[in-house]
């Protein structure tokens, strides 16, 4: 059992159980949740002997900071977590402005294995938890706390595909949302999918209504089986007609990721297929210039070919921002931390996947 497991009354029927007053309870729920304190003994006004008791029970914190890493404009930190059994996840947190945005990873490594990946190049090993993804926030808020500053977003772009991980993920969100937990809005949260239309269309049944991203990367779905592994298994179409139920019952835009790749999906005639693609849509695109990672035979574009692509989407009224990565200098992109940690220097073999 997880700390996270327990609400108020949870916590009351496990006290009871210990022979300890109900009204620690609320104390307990207040240190996690709204004092963001990591470490059962430094919540001072529980006795010793309570304090013993749920070290004994409940493992707290679930991860342990193996490094932290910033960008030289400090507005990119990397936080590399060592799990109970020895596995390795990476948060981000971004600052831009007042947003404090926190990438969480939702498992470890990822199963979806994109070309372009560093998490995929790993392989994966299994999902997390509920507490791991959600302590990923707390702890961040913690160390942000001392700058008197808190976290303001939160994002599933981290390790992992996050609706291959749907029950773990839900659940989490659910902590952050809930006002006797993190109380945080629905509307600061941002999940991003490859594409497994199971999990987009339970999210429509099911009345979540985060932010729902789509890491596209291709006009068409023959670009798409190259690049992407999953593709295979959910064709563009269905997962478009997902896309759309889950915007029109939530109300709200989505936005497509698109990694720009040269020679690969970076064409004017790219551009012009993926305006046509997503003509009518209440929806956004995000470039992202490709971020190289060790060993993988992928080119970023050269700024004038990025500058053409979005001139052919803005003269289609496709709107579109550019997002070059940040934290380069820290390997900040999904699963590069991690596996430096891991690996020792060698040439991956992972390339282009071929029809």
């Amino acid at each position: 059992m997880d700390y996270t497991d327990l609400d108020l009354d949870g916590w009351k029927k496990w006290l009871e159980d210990q022979q300890e007053k109900t009204f620690h309870a609320k104390q307990i729920m207040e240190w996690i949740y709204q004092k963001g304190i990591v470490c059962w003994d430094d919540m001072s006004n529980l006795s010793r002997q309570l304090r013993e008791k749920l070290k004994a029970k409940f493992r707290f914190p679930l991860l342990e900071l193996i490094k932290m890493t910033k960008s030289t404009d400090q507005e990119t930190y990397k936080f590399l977590w060592k799990l109970f059994d020895g596995q390795l996840v990476e948060s981000v947190l971004i600052c831009a402005g007042e947003r404090r945005t926190v990438c969480v990873s939702s498992q470890v490594g990822c199963p979806a294995q994109c070309a372009f990946c560093a998490s995929g190049k790993q392989g994966f090993f299994r999902n997390l938890r509920p507490a791991e993804i959600f302590e990923q926030v707390i702890q961040i808020n913690h160390w942000l706390s001392k700058k008197n500053e808190k976290v303001t977003n939160v994002v599933y772009m981290g390790m992992g595909e996050p609706l291959k991980n749907y029950e773990s993920v839900m659940r989490s969100i659910q902590l952050l949302c809930h006002p006797d937990f993190f109380n945080f809005s629905q509307r600061r949260i941002t999940v991003s999918t490859v594409g497994i239309v199971d999990g987009i269309r339970r999210m429509s049944r099911e009345g979540i209504k985060v932010n729902l991203v789509l890491s596209l990367h291709a006009p068409n779905q023959h670009i798409r089986k190259k690049i992407i592994p999953y593709a295979r298994k959910y064709p563009l179409e269905d997962i478009l007609s997902a896309m759309d139920e889950y915007s029109q019952k939530t109300k709200r835009d989505i936005t497509y990721e698109y990694v720009l790749l040269e020679g690969i999906n970076d064409h004017p005639d790219h551009a012009h297929e993926l305006a046509h693609l997503l003509k009518g849509k209440q929806c956004s695109v995000n470039l992202i210039p490709y971020n190289p990672i060790p060993g993988v035979k992928l080119k970023r574009p050269e700024k004038s070919a990025i500058k053409q692509f979005r001139s052919v989407l803005f003269g289609s009224s496709i709107v579109n921002t550019c997002r070059y990565t940040k934290g380069v200098d820290i390997a900040a992109a999904c699963g590069q931390l991690a596996m430096k940690e891991k690996m020792e220097p060698k040439t991956s073999s992972l390339t282009i996947i071929k029809d």
